[in-house]
Formats: structure tokens, C-alpha cells, sequence
């Protein structure tokens, strides 16, 4: 049994470091059909600021299917496990941007109320949020109007608000610019080459703009954190290693403690390559006892926490996911095999002399 919980910790602290690694190529691998227009050289969207009505001139270029003007706030421009994303953006528009399922609420209370926002259920979970609710984060006091769930987990951890509000902030007076724009293309249309129009076009203009597609623009917010989860795996890597060693070693033991039986079964007729496949089996059994209990507890952990990790307004939600499930169960099988192939041959290969002379 011990062998067992130390196993399942090892496959709980893999999974946690996959479920990171499978929420950024999520984030960073959406389509390219959409571009984020961002005030050149900066960072934080705090310090972003676009004029709003950016959004004519670039609605009429060609291969341009929709353009929301979006202002962001957020709660922590640093990397945290708690950032709390506000998006505001024209109620109309929510829909048909955001691909989401409200599970609480109605639209209609968000649309009529100015002070309303809709919570993802990550944000919900985190800060125990229910229909009605006020809630505060700085300057931005909000009614919670809706609770929504979205395929896109990441987008889960953000407070959808009217524009209007958010802009009209006390202490942010921001009434006429916007952090970013957000560009919904044709779906014939070049990114790229329409994102270089967009940079030409506002040169020099008022304000300068750097236009990337949502993927490009999301994985350079998250460039420092992008390294360090990248360094996450071999974390992973290590808690398969001492998985590996800590079955060895208690199949080892296992073997030399019975050496004597194990001379009994090849004395009655029993040959090598059973006792071979008696103690493999064995291996393999703690090794997936293990498996099960350390994928199903990171499972459940991830699907009931919420936790998020983000930076520059970007988040990356760790959610469970039936092919991370089936990497750690196949992982443990994996590893019960290789760490009870050594201890197996060691016992198939017994002199069946010795090992009856043992007490």
C-alpha cells in the first residue's frame, strides 16, 4: 500500500504538470481567424490604450467580418494563480464572439443591466460566486447577472462586463478608448496580410498599433511563463523516474523475500518463464493501483478547482481531459513492465538449490 500512495502522488504531480502543458498548446494553438490589434510596444493592458473608434476604419477593410472594441482590466499583470480578467465589450456582441452555455441566469438580465457581468465557472468556483452576487476586484464592482461554461476552459477564469461600465470605472476615465480590438476575419481571408494592413494603416496614426493573430498574441503575453512550463517537464519526467525506481526496488524486495516459494513452484514444474510472468504481473498490478488512484484524484482535483495560472490578462486553465487521463494510465502500465522486468528475471533465473536451502 505504501508503494501504492507513493505511486499514485507521483502520477498526481504528472498529471498536474500535463494538464499546464495541454491548456497552453489549447491557448496558443487556436485558429487563425481572429487578430487582436494592441497598442505597439506594451505589455500589460493596463497601459494599452487604443481609441475607440479605431473600430470604423478597420470594419471596412477587406476580408474583415466583425471588429469589437474590447477594454480589459485585470487584477494582476503579473504571473498568479489568481488573476481575475474583466473583458468589457458591447452586450450585443458577447454572443457572437464567445462561444458559451450559461448554466445560471439569463442574457437578458446581462443586456438590461449595466453593472452586470457574467462569470465564468472557473472565476464562480474560486471566489464563491452565485446568481446575484456582488463582488469587487479594485475599482470594478459588479452584479453577477449569469455563470457560463465554455469548451475554451481558459476562457472560464474571465468576467464578461458592457463597455460602457468598465470604461466608466471611478478612476479609470477611459471613456473613448479601448485596450485592444478584437477582429473576426472571413474565413478566405490572409491573417497576415491583413494584420500588416491594419499596422500600416494606424503608422502614423494618433496611436500606433501591433496587430497578431489571438494564438501569436496570447503565446508572446505568455512568453515567461511559456519557459517555465516548458522546464514543468521534466518534473514530469523526474515523478515517472521515481516511479519507476520506488516499484523496482519493492519488487526486489518482494522477490528475495521469496525465493524459497519461488523454488517450490519451479520444484512442482512450474518453469522460469512463469515465475517470470508471476512477478511481472505483480509489478505491473501495484504500478496501474497506483495509476488509477493518482490519475483519478488529479482528475477530480482538476475538475472541481478551478485553478488557473495567468499573466498579462492571458490565462491557462488547468482542466481535466479524458486524453490526459489516458496518458497517466498508460503511463503507470508502462512503467510497471519496465520496473518488473529486472526483479522478474532475477527470479526466473534462481537456483532452485539455493533457493530451497533458504530458511
Amino acid at each position: 500500500m505504501l508503494t501504492v500512495s507513493g505511486s499514485a502522488v507521483a502520477l498526481f504531480v504528472f498529471c498536474f504538470v500535463g494538464s499546464v502543458q495541454e491548456g497552453l498548446d489549447r491557448l496558443t494553438s487556436q485558429k487563425d481567424s481572429t487578430l487582436i490589434v494592441f497598442q505597439a510596444n506594451k505589455f500589460c493592458p493596463a497601459t494599452s490604450h487604443l481609441p475607440q473608434d479605431y473600430d470604423q476604419i478597420i470594419s471596412k477593410m477587406s476580408g474583415v467580418r466583425e471588429v469589437v472594441p474590447i477594454q480589459v482590466f485585470t487584477n494582476n499583470c503579473r504571473a498568479s494563480l489568481d488573476v481575475v480578467v474583466f473583458y468589457g465589450l458591447p452586450a450585443e456582441k458577447v454572443q457572437k464572439i464567445r462561444d458559451f452555455d450559461l448554466v445560471e441566469g439569463n442574457w437578458s438580465d446581462f443586456e438590461l443591466n449595466q453593472d452586470a457581468g457574467i462569470v465564468g465557472e472557473a472565476v464562480a468556483r474560486r471566489r464563491n460566486l452565485k446568481l446575484g452576487t456582488k463582488f469587487s476586484v479594485g475599482e470594478v464592482k459588479v452584479t453577477v447577472a449569469g455563470i457560463f461554461n465554455s469548451s475554451d476552459k481558459s476562457e472560464e477564469d474571465y468576467v464578461y462586463t458592457h463597455l460602457d461600465f468598465l470604461q466608466r470605472t471611478p478612476g479609470m476615465n477611459l471613456v473613448g478608448t479601448v485596450t485592444q480590438h478584437e477582429v473576426v476575419l472571413d474565413e478566405s481571408a490572409d491573417p497576415v496580410a491583413i494584420a500588416n494592413v491594419i499596422d500600416d494603416e494606424f503608422r502614423g496614426g494618433p496611436v500606433e498599433t501591433d496587430t497578431r493573430t489571438k494564438g501569436v498574441f496570447q503565446a508572446s503575453s505568455l512568453a515567461d511563463l511559456v519557459e517555465l512550463i516548458e522546464l514543468s517537464h521534466y518534473l514530469g519526467y523526474a515523478c515517472v523516474g521515481l516511479m519507476t525506481m520506488l516499484i523496482s526496488t519493492t519488487t526486489f524486495m518482494a522477490v528475495q523475500d521469496r525465493i524459497k516459494e519461488h523454488s517450490v513452484l519451479q520444484t512442482l514444474g512450474f518453469s522460469g518463464t512463469v515465475v517470470f510472468v508471476l512477478v511481472l504481473a505483480e509489478s505491473v498490478l501495484i504500478s496501474i493501483g497506483g495509476g488509477l488512484l493518482g490519475t483519478g484524484a488529479a482528475m477530480l482535483t482538476l475538475a472541481g478547482s478551478g485553478l488557473s495560472v495567468g499573466a498579462e490578462a492571458v490565462t491557462i486553465a488547468f482542466s481535466p481531459s479524458v486524453g490526459l487521463a489516458m496518458t497517466g494510465l498508460v503511463g503507470s502500465l508502462a512503467v510497471g513492465f519496465v520496473a518488473g522486468v529486472l526483479p522478474a528475471l532475477a527470479a526466473s533465473r534462481t537456483d532452485i538449490v539455493t533457493g530451497l536451502r533458504q530458511a
